[in-house]
């Protein structure tokens, strides 16, 4: 057997020719052949009598076939590792012609999309912005009337009262078409506000969208399901198509709404459960906001990384990786996405090299005990990490070890980001609710 490896002058394509002989597989087909010939039942012989001459006769091509495609695949899989190159996707093998009849000789050819070298960034050398949310009013008002829908008592009246939810469809006049489903918030319209109170459903309102709230883009995003922008210059008459009107009654502020909303004895009063409410709704914005500049790392890494990509290859493994699912019309389509998500995984993998991270797993068994538990709102005790261990390790197993990989990935990429966090420098930028909002919508 010979191996020959010759690689284009872009150095990112190469062709891996493997060049077989009879003697690199005669011996693995006339192994099978013996095996064939004892297990073969063929009418007129016994078991174990069939003669090897019409075992190859009846199954010599297919057996030669076989073991030849075996050898080949732990041929290049070998050669690829022994030599260190590190290839894009799979090899393609090229189509080439054979006569199993008349030949004893075999070349196969196979394309290889070869991986460059690159280097990162040098530290402190990226910037990114880290969001710190500040919580006003206007959130919290908002997070209260939530709760209020969430878990006080809903009707559905006849005629709509103010603080009322009008619940239909809106579109400009004159557009075709039903327009969009709407939940329009009465006690949001700031401008002809009696237009919306002693509605029936059935009835349409006309009125000037922007002027109803007042130029707020942000109230009329919040409702319409127009983007910020779309809401800040929509201009002239709506109409909405009343459907429903929804009203909730405000619960009663006791322990009751609070073990609702918190969980038994959580909280015991009402300036604990107006505290716990503006500290959950500020974790809330300090973890979007953490994800936020940690999509930021990655964007800001894959943009200031040079990494040449075997561009035409990558397509053709696309294709050919996912037969069936994507054509070469979608790939060429959506490519530069495919792209930034095989550089930012070669560079995730250049970082868990260099840096040795790894994953334990006690780690991973404890990550999904604390996300199962977490699920029924409770805390890890002694008496409990003993139980739920054999439940975490169970569902680990299924799926054939699908959800332990899972788990793997999501904490080695945890730790990726983390080691990058503190090779770049991070800006801390404070915000307003609202304008976050925008921001991580858009």
């Amino acid at each position: 057997m010979d191996i020959t490896l010759d690689k284009n002058e872009d150095q990112l394509n190469a062709i891996l020719t493997v060049h077989l002989t009879e003697a690199d597989y005669s011996a693995a087909v006339e192994g099978k052949l013996k095996e064939y010939s004892k297990k073969a039942q063929i009418k007129g012989f016994r078991p174990g009598k069939v003669p090897v001459t019409l075992v190859r006769k009846m199954y010599g091509k297919g057996i030669l076939a076989d073991e030849i495609n075996s050898l080949l695949g732990k041929a290049v899989d070998g050669y690829i590792k022994e030599n260190n190159i590190k290839i894009l996707g799979e090899p393609l093998p090229l189509e080439t012609q054979v006569d199993f009849d008349t030949q004893k000789d075999f070349d196969f050819k196979f394309e290889l999309g070869l991986l460059p070298d690159f280097e990162l960034p040098a530290d402190q050398s990226i910037t990114v912005d880290r969001q710190q949310v500040t919580v006003d009013e206007k959130t919290l008002e908002e997070t209260h009337d939530q709760i209020t829908r969430q878990f006080g008592e809903s009707t559905n009246p006849d005629e709509s009262e103010t603080g009322d939810y009008l619940y239909g469809k809106l579109k400009k006049v004159g557009e075709e078409g039903e327009g969009r489903v709407v939940l329009l918030p009465t006690n949001k319209v700031k401008n002809g506000a009696d237009k919306f109170i002693g509605v029936k459903p059935g009835d349409e309102i006309t009125f000037d969208l922007k002027d109803a709230f007042a130029g707020d883009a942000s109230d009329i995003a919040n409702f319409s399901g127009l983007s910020k922008e779309e809401a800040a210059s929509a201009e002239g008459d709506y109409v909405l198509a009343v459907e429903k009107i929804n009203r909730t009654t405000t619960p009663e502020v006791n322990q009751e709404l609070f073990d609702k909303v918190f969980g038994k004895d959580v909280v015991t009063s009402k300036e604990d459960f107006d505290e716990k409410v503006r500290t959950t709704i500020q974790e809330n914005y300090d973890r979007e906001a953490e994800g936020l500049m940690n999509r930021q790392i990655v964007d800001q890494m894959v943009n200031n990384t040079t990494i040449t990509v075997p561009k035409e290859f990558f397509k053709k493994w696309l294709v050919r990786a996912n037969e069936g699912k994507l054509t070469a019309e979608q790939v060429d389509e959506h490519y530069d996405d495919y792209e930034r998500e095989l550089k930012w995984s070669m560079i995730r993998n250049k970082v868990v090299e260099e840096q040795g991270l790894k994953v334990s797993n006690d780690e991973i068994v404890d990550r999904t005990m604390q996300k199962i538990l977490g699920q029924f709102n409770m805390e890890m005790t002694d008496e409990l990490r003993e139980s739920m261990r054999s439940f975490a390790d169970n569902y680990l197993r299924q799926e054939n070890g699908k959800n332990y990989v899972n788990e793997y990935e999501a904490i080695l990429a945890e730790k990726v980001i983390e080691n990058l966090r503190g090779k770049v420098v991070v800006n801390d930028k404070p915000v307003s609710a609202e304008d976050f909002r925008s921001q991580a919508a858009s």
